[in-house]
């Protein structure tokens, strides 16, 4: 009986996943992949992961599918800051005990994010044929997704760096305060020791007030250039906000829980400019999460 079951519960999950397809591409629709975007920073506790899903939020009501992947496999958040348990983790996709809509848990605003577990440090212990059975599975998010972003851990780890080289563009999240700036460049100028032609777009979390958030946006970019021969975009600031702190206690997004707030009412400016500005968005043709994994192992491996 419990082959049969087995079998059964195999059946129904291919179902589930084909459907999804078809779903998500109509015949005749050209096939799409998700943009891949890494949102790091130099240092912990600057709020990284709360503008993650509260852009994750507002980039979901302008009509995006977003996907969280919550890759901070040391301290995961994601799912703290919404209040919710996932059942499964990536971990459980990469030993195929779980298909990838199993693993994915539904958010607000019809986000879904997926926790890591320890999935990095089983990612490289994979061989060929597994790596190659794992990467077939998760592309399925380029059919679910138009934008995946990836919350990773806080600071210049190898594991860190991988993620944001693998990535289409990066989300670099800093604070006014002069270490989180320090650190802030640090990491910028290890990106452009790889690569500075890296898209880095720099956010400023907690600012007192926009001309604050000018000021730094302007220094870095300067400095980036002058010194590293390095372009960074200003992706917009978010406001030191009580709204923020009484939702994180809450666990609920400040998007949601204070719309009216002013860092609500930042999230959903920038949320726009993107949408407006960036035509990457809209009309992307990057290699999606199965050449992100691909990339990923790469660097992991080198």
């Amino acid at each position: 009986m419990m082959d049969q079951a087995q079998k059964l519960r195999q059946i129904i999950d291919n179902l589930k996943v084909r459907d999804a397809v078809a779903l998500d591409n109509p015949v005749g629709v050209k096939e799409k992949n998700a943009k891949v975007i890494t949102v790091t920073s130099g240092k912990g506790g600057v709020g990284k992961t709360n503008f993650t899903i509260n852009l994750a939020i507002a980039l979901s009501e302008l009509g995006q599918r977003v996907t969280i992947l919550d890759a901070d496999f040391g301290l995961a958040n994601v799912d703290i800051l919404l209040g919710i348990v996932p059942k499964y983790t990536l971990v459980d996709v990469l030993y195929n005990r779980r298909n990838i809509l199993e693993a994915l848990t539904d958010g607000p605003k019809n986000i879904k994010f997926m926790s890591g577990g320890s999935g990095v440090e089983e990612l490289v212990k994979l061989d060929g044929t597994q790596l190659e059975k794992f990467v077939n599975n998760i592309s399925l998010l380029d059919k679910l997704s138009d934008v995946i972003l990836i919350d990773t851990g806080a600071g210049l780890s190898d594991s860190v760096m991988s993620f944001v080289m693998a990535a289409d563009e990066v989300f670099l999240v800093t604070t006014p305060e002069p270490t989180s700036i320090t650190d802030a460049y640090a990491l910028i100028k290890m990106v452009s020791n790889r690569d500075n032609n890296k898209i880095i777009k720099v956010v400023v979390n907690r600012a007192e007030n926009a001309n604050e958030a000018k000021d730094i946006l302007n220094r870095l970019s300067i400095v980036a250039e002058k010194f590293l021969a390095m372009k960074l975009y200003p992706l917009g600031f978010v406001p030191q906000d009580e709204s923020v702190i009484k939702a994180v206690k809450m666990q609920q997004p400040f998007s949601l829980s204070f719309p009216k707030s002013d860092a609500a009412k930042q999230i959903k400016e920038i949320s726009r400019r993107l949408m407006e500005g960036n035509a990457d968005i809209t009309n992307r043709q990057e290699s999606g999460i199965k050449g992100f994994v691909r990339r990923l192992v790469n660097l992991m491996n080198a």
